[in-house]
């Protein structure tokens, strides 16, 4: 029970045959069979308990500040080789006017509290943790611990790993065992870890120190070619529009940056008098390896970045296509040109299908050769023959197929920010329509059909260079004008490198 300083109590413990002494203010040494009063108003007081106890040995201790239960206030017990509460750790009155009588009894036990005076805020801080084997864990460490068998009978409330050299802490709060990662710590150097155990009353000592880890030298990719720009701070880009080489000096490892995000996208289709040209094979990896940008559905679910190494990687530009567009090259990436738009039946095949001609016929295969996810859409489709006027589909693009005839709008072009802004790319060309305008482009590069008068034709207008995009169809009667020149493509490569 706690005992409060009162008349009553003071002559209790009076009466249990012991030989008060002064008021103490500072540090002591106990001596059996006396009794203390303690005053920690000027800050905290140890009362190092008599060497060589024997049985039935016996110190009282009266708080007689009535402050002990305040911060750095505490009277401490100190066992001075012998257990307290058959622990090997101080422990400290923390109840403000308490008064308690300390009995020895063995070894095992050491000095427990007289059943007429046992004061629950007797308390202390924990013992040790046990260190386990510490792990390299990227550039930081990882550091696990046991809990203390004795927590000093106050809750665990922080646990903190400490490296060496230099310091650094990595903390975790929670009350039993557990691994701290350490973080922020100098690369390429040898560090041990200990690990202590804080609860109301304080930090216990240390733990044994860990094992030796050394922790990693992070390094970044360095590579030259292309127009370099730098973007969100730490990312390289380096734009190819036309053919050259990627020069890796420098492949980077995990523990810093190693991968490269890319955007491969070829030449576009060529329009030809009726259907539009295909835009250019689109492909990409998913953006998530060096600053996750934008990669919009339905193109989210792509495939992962390429592990840099310290070699060449020539670069092809697709050209764009009078007919079928040019393939674009990067690595193990090859984009597929766009096909070719229709004059009379089927739009011809590639990254993205041609449209369809004014005789009927189907829109040009997408994504051809075939590649996962795919790399493009097919072309518009004829379904029947309108050769008076003569009208067709618009050609497939990267986010969309090709509209059908007559007029059939160019399928729509994906975004992508890999280079720090939202650009779209490889959109499919219009087909030509019946009068006016013809089939709008699907952006991208892509461009729109000539308009279809009664008169001498239109020519169907060119793809935007390095967009990929399809060409416009071209349109008139009885004189038609002349399709459209596909975009060229484009290679684009982003990394991490600080």
């Amino acid at each position: 029970m706690t005992t409060k300083i009162t008349e009553q109590n003071v002559s209790n413990l009076a009466n249990a045959g012991i030989d008060w002494q002064a008021v103490k203010t500072s540090n002591f040494t106990a001596v059996a069979g006396q009794g203390f009063f303690v005053n920690t108003a000027g800050g905290a007081v140890t009362v190092t308990l008599p060497s060589s106890p024997t049985i039935g040995d016996t110190v009282a201790v009266v708080d007689y500040g009535g402050v002990s239960a305040t911060s750095n206030k505490s009277i401490i017990l100190a066992g001075n080789g012998s257990k307290i509460l058959a622990s090997s750790i101080n422990k400290s009155i923390v109840t403000n006017e308490v008064g308690v009588i300390l009995v020895f009894t063995d070894s095992t036990k050491g000095w427990v509290i007289n059943g007429s005076y046992v004061q629950a805020g007797i308390i202390g801080v924990p013992g040790a943790p046990t260190i386990g084997t510490a792990a390299v864990n990227g550039v930081n460490v990882d550091v696990p611990f046991t809990q203390p068998a004795d927590n000093g009978d106050a809750t665990i409330t922080t646990y903190t790993a400490t490296a060496s050299p230099g310091g650094a802490t990595g903390t975790l709060s929670q009350a039993g065992s557990g691994t701290i990662s350490v973080t922020g710590l100098a690369a390429n150097t040898a560090f041990t870890f200990t690990v202590t155990a804080t609860n109301s009353i304080g930090v216990s000592a240390a733990s044994a120190a860990s094992n030796s880890v050394t922790t990693p030298n992070p390094q970044y990719v360095a590579a030259t070619g292309g127009t370099v720009t730098t973007v969100s701070t730490n990312y390289k880009v380096h734009t190819f529009t036309g053919d050259g080489n990627f020069v890796v000096s420098n492949a980077g490892n995990a523990e810093g940056a190693n991968q490269l995000d890319y955007l491969v996208v070829a030449g576009g289709g060529g329009g030809n008098d009726t259907g539009g040209g295909g835009g250019g094979g689109y492909r990409l990896s998913a953006g998530t390896s060096t600053g996750s940008y934008s990669v919009p559905s339905p193109h989210a679910a792509c495939v992962a970045s390429i592990t840099a190494a310290a070699t060449t990687y020539p670069i092809s530009i697709g050209a764009g296509g009078g007919g079928t567009g040019g393939n674009s090259i990067f690595s193990t990436i090859t984009s597929a040109g766009g096909g070719a738009g229709a004059h009379g039946n089927n739009g011809g095949a590639g990254g993205s299908g041609g449209g369809a001609g004014y005789g009927g016929g189907t829109g040009g295969a997408g994504n051809t050769p075939p590649v996962s996810p795919s790399q493009g859409n097919a072309g518009g489709a004829s379904p029947a023959p309108l050769n008076s006027p003569f009208r067709g589909a618009g050609g497939g693009g990267s986010n969309g197929a090709g509209g059908n005839q007559p007029g059939g709008d160019g399928g729509p072009a994906a975004a992508n920010s890999i280079t720090g802004g939202n650009v779209t790319y490889a959109g499919g060309g219009g087909g030509a329509g019946t009068s006016g305008s013809g089939g709008v482009g699907g952006g991208g590069g892509a461009t729109p059909a000539g308009s279809h008068p009664a008169g001498d034709g239109v020519n169907g207008a060119n793809g935007t260079a390095n967009r990929g995009g399809g060409a416009g169809s071209a349109s008139g009667l009885p004189n038609r004008g002349t399709g459209g020149t596909g975009g060229t493509g484009v290679v684009i490569i982003r990394y991490k490198f600080q």
